[in-house]
């Protein structure tokens, strides 16, 4: 295993060697300075993300699901973007799942020692029934962690699909995978402290993985969030001004739309653009496996 000392997010940066005698205003204008440098390091793993999100949407779309598998902050984000997947997808809460090192209780209450157990990373997967037809994204930001190592090779033996994002080069875990997307965020401002470039660059491409695979699997309409759960007024208010932009509609036509799609504002759009019922949407829809801009056009959509 490599040496923790040797990996360059453990370096100590030379931007901050007086940060302890900064002023407010230094620390705040180094740290953006410094957070301005994550976004390019994340554009030089582009073609590794999008290889990503194939295979993602390749599983999902044939029954899988999608595990992210972390420990500490590497796994708080995991949990974090698969929480926000449901409510911003329309996708049941099983689809798409966060597991931490530690069990839910460590993503408020930090267990450090955790990811040293690289068998509880099988043996989580393991409670989630992990099978060959689904994906398990590792994440870690050094590379090395060896819970999500142990889930990694898990993963494979089951012939699961494996993704492994870390944020240093020549990642351990990068062998492991399929995949391998390496983030190169460098030292921090605050030594050893990954929950800052480190972990705004996992947030990065965590984004971009959920995003894009749900797009791909026909939960847009142009760059509408379609699938979207109204569960509150906030989100009905959202719901119909899509449908107002998207159908060209008024917003009282949009809301009856959507009251008489059941809160469906994809069954809504797609009756607002055809002049059809709730069951010929429906249909339209399933026979377009869920692209409401092929149900509307019915013609077929080459996911």
């Amino acid at each position: 295993m490599e040496s923790i000392a040797k990996l360059a997010t453990e370096q100590t940066n030379a931007q901050s060697d007086t940060l302890d005698r900064m002023s407010a205003l230094e620390i705040v204008q180094l740290m953006n300075g410094e957070d301005r440098t994550v976004a390019e390091a994340v554009a030089q793993e582009v073609p590794r993300i999008a290889a990503a999100v194939d295979q993602i949407a390749d599983r999902l779309r044939r029954g899988g699901r999608l595990l992210y598998l972390g420990a500490g902050t590497s796994g708080r984000l995991g949990v974090l973007d698969a929480s926000e997947c449901p409510p911003t997808f329309g996708i049941e809460a099983d689809l798409v799942v966060g597991v931490v090192a530690g069990g839910p209780d460590a993503v408020v209450e930090a267990r450090e020692g955790a990811e040293d157990d690289s068998d509880a990373g099988a043996t989580d997967l393991q409670s989630h029934r992990l099978t060959a037809a689904d994906i398990v994204v590792g994440l870690s930001a050094s590379g090395r962690t060896p819970y999500v190592a142990g889930g990694l090779r898990y993963a494979k033996q089951v012939g699961a699909g494996t993704v492994a994002l870390s944020c240093n080069q020549g990642a351990e875990i990068s062998a492991l995978a399929e995949v391998a997307i390496e983030v190169s965020t460098g030292p921090e401002v605050l030594m050893g402290s990954t929950r800052l470039k480190a972990g705004t660059a996992q947030k990065m491409v965590l984004n971009m993985l959920s995003t894009a695979v749900m797009v791909r699997l026909g939960k847009a309409y142009g760059n509408l969030m379609i699938d979207v759960k109204p569960t509150n007024v906030k989100l009905v208010d959202r719901a119909c001004r899509m449908l107002m932009t998207a159908a060209g509609v008024e917003y009282e036509t949009a809301s009856a739309a959507l009251q008489a799609s059941g809160r469906r504002a994809k069954v809504a759009l797609v009756m607002l653009k055809t002049s059809c019922s709730v069951d010929e949407a429906e249909r339209r829809l399933q026979a377009a496996d869920g692209f409401a801009r092929a149900a509307i056009e019915e013609g077929s959509h080459d996911a």
